[in-house]
């Protein structure tokens, strides 16, 4: 039998790379759409390398967006963000991607979504899993969006030209607070009577935040030596399981899906080697994290959790509050790939933190268009 081929859009957004579709180029239901999904990104692949297919093996290279007009009042387009399993036939669709959120506004340009012309674009994007609108500003040039440019982001080789991304309102994207259990620490109790201390934040992303002490790391592991540790991955699964109950993301550990929440292992900053092999000292960053995505260590940081961090870090007794050394609107990230900075505007009132906006930093570029085949 042929193959049949669907209009899409290959880009990288940030530092993930990821298959745009328009909605109408789609079945209606999701259980029409995975099946597409998994065969455009070649999963499940047991090998982890998804050869058959557009994905690249991990987890930021395994993902695929649908766009539509929308119809809320405050937004361009809808954005919908599916994150495709690498070795596992599972299409995630309750979570969202900072990264690819920074291709959204100019393929909504590109596409004819929206209009634009010389000089400052704004796209009003609505998050479908969340309800939150993102800002997307950038430079357009003859009604196209500007490509060059000489903005740099760590784990992408080159520049590009600046998107700015505005979170809106970013607290309780995914469960409805802020601080989910109420408590900027909260200590989980594990089935083997072990105890750890965690502040589980929700902005823009659910996360859970624990010292990196407490699974016996220091913070400046790369994604290949944790990942090489059993007994540490283990470990961090079964925390971000506990913690997601507690959260009210499930009634039971196992219940639990692989996307939400996020754990993320936070430090104080220190003297650390990137991927690329650049030396970044400490006082380069305000705080370290290495985060896991989909079970496994992420090679730079999830943009989206990247900004819950931030915000985390901005809210007064919380653990990356305790080992930040940030001091304005701007907190620097250490992580794998090197050092990205995002913006969190925080305040308190009485005895409620209220996250007001978070904002990143980030490039795009279209890297092929036409159709993709679906075996």
């Amino acid at each position: 039998m042929s193959q049949r081929f669907i209009p899409a859009v290959f880009y990288r957004g940030g530092s993930s790379k990821g298959v745009f579709f328009h909605a109408r180029d789609l079945p209606r239901g999701r259980a029409e759409i995975e099946p597409i999904l998994l065969s455009v990104l070649g999963s499940p692949d047991p090998n982890g390398r998804q050869l058959n297919g557009m994905g690249g093996g991990i987890s930021s290279l395994s993902k695929a967006v649908i766009i539509t007009p929308s119809q809320h009042p405050d937004a361009d387009v809808d954005y919908t963000f599916v994150q495709v399993a690498v070795d596992e036939p599972v299409c995630e669709w309750g979570g969202v991607c900072g990264n690819l959120s920074s291709a959204v506004g100019p393929f909504a340009v590109e596409e004819g979504l929206v209009t634009a012309g010389d000089g400052p674009t704004t796209v009003r994007i609505h998050e479908t899993s969340t309800g939150k609108i993102i800002h997307s500003h950038f430079q357009s040039v003859d009604g196209r969006p500007a490509v060059k440019g000489d903005f740099a982001i760590a784990g992408v080789t080159g520049t590009g030209d600046l998107i700015r991304l505005d979170y809106l309102d970013p607290a309780g994207a995914i469960t409805g607070k802020l601080l989910p259990t109420g408590n900027v620490i909260d200590v989980i109790e594990m089935p083997d009577g072990s105890r750890v201390e965690a502040s589980m934040v929700d902005s823009s992303n659910a996360c859970v935040f624990i010292e990196a002490a407490a699974v016996r790391l220091d913070g400046t592991e790369s994604p290949d030596a944790i990942e090489a540790r059993g007994d540490v991955m283990a470990r961090l699964d079964a925390i971000r399981r506990q913690a997601g109950v507690m959260m009210g993301l499930g009634p039971a550990p196992e219940a639990l899906g692989m996307f939400n929440p996020r754990i993320a292992v936070v430090s104080a900053p220190a003297a650390f080697t990137s991927l690329d092999g650049a030396r970044h000292e400490a006082g380069s960053h305000d705080i370290a994290t290495r985060m896991l995505s989909m079970g496994r260590p992420h090679r730079a940081v999830p943009l989206a959790s990247a900004l819950c961090l931030g915000v985390a870090a901005k809210i007064e007794g919380t653990l990356p509050h305790r080992l930040s050394t940030a001091m304005g609107e701007e907190v620097r990230v250490g992580n794998p790939s090197g050092i990205i900075s995002v913006g969190a505007k925080v305040r308190r009132e009485g005895d409620a933190w209220i996250a007001e906006s978070a904002a990143s930093f980030r490039t795009a570029r279209r890297l092929m268009q036409g159709e993709v085949a679906v075996d």
